[in-house]
């Protein structure tokens, strides 16, 4: 068992946090997160790209790149495996391998169940050590019909974990639980079970998605509508040189808690 996998097996479920740049995921992990992931939507925005389009491979990978080296666990939101073609989706598993990545996420947009696990498959094959979470969009996208068949055949191609986003009513997700052999992975919602109800039920994997990304945009906005309006802006932000600290790939800046912007834990 890797490392990152073990931490689906321990006394509390893995919190994984998303970061969406180098500064994102370097101040996830002075929070002590050992494991990070990725947010698509996030990649996707900065790009000037529709998320869930399969059109951000390259820049998926450059991110991959950018944080694969740095002193976390690093999962990546692969949406799809950007390709149709399972060899090519285990290609670019083998890819994310080589620049540090542990795991991937991989979702089934309610296409073809035998797709979607001939693609887990070949990620299996083309980079054994990945830890592979499968999504089925069964609650995301629809009214949870055909989940359970849809994870079987998941776990059956070799899914170290099974992830479905959408479900948070506490007896779906007990009876969930009963039928899978893997870690179970639930999308956080703020309206939903909390951390600890979530561990109780024996959810070994709680993502955050896109919530964090968003809620940063939200701060950003609210932020400037107080300036606009005459009014100090609320909340807190990490200082100038607390960021560019963060960008120094392991480097601590001289000053990193001076300059403007308020608290370094913002």
């Amino acid at each position: 068992m890797t490392t990152f996998a073990g931490l689906h097996h321990g006394d509390q479920p893995l919190l994984l946090p998303s970061a969406w740049d180098h500064a994102s995921a370097r101040a996830l992990a002075d929070q002590g997160f050992r494991a990070i992931g990725t947010t698509s939507l996030g990649v996707a925005a900065a790009a000037g790209l529709p998320d869930g389009a399969s059109e951000t491979r390259d820049e998926t990978l450059r991110l991959a790149l950018a944080l694969g080296s740095d002193p976390y666990l690093l999962s990546v939101d692969a949406e799809d495996g950007y390709s149709e073609d399972p060899d090519e989706v285990g290609e670019f598993a083998r890819h994310l391998t080589a620049v540090g990545a542990v795991g991937i996420n991989l979702e089934d947009r309610l296409g073809s169940t035998a797709l979607h696990a001939a693609k887990i498959a070949a990620v299996k094959s083309a980079a054994p050590g990945l830890f592979v979470n499968a999504r089925t969009d069964t609650y995301w996208l629809a009214d949870g019909e055909g989940t359970i068949d849809r994870l079987d055949a998941y776990q059956q191609a070799g899914a170290d974990c099974v992830f479905v986003p959408g479900l948070s009513e506490p007896t779906g997700i007990a009876a969930l639980l009963r039928h899978v052999d893997v870690p179970l992975n639930i999308l956080y919602a703020p309206t939903g079970p909390t951390l600890p109800h979530l561990a109780d039920l024996g959810v070994r994997r709680v993502s955050l998605g896109s919530l964090l990304y968003r809620r940063a945009l939200g701060a950003a906005l609210e932020a400037v509508e107080a300036i606009r309006e005459g009014r100090a802006p609320g909340g807190t932000a990490p200082s100038y040189g607390a960021v560019d600290a963060l960008a120094r790939r392991g480097e601590v800046a001289e000053g990193a808690s001076s300059g403007t912007g308020g608290s370094v834990r913002g």
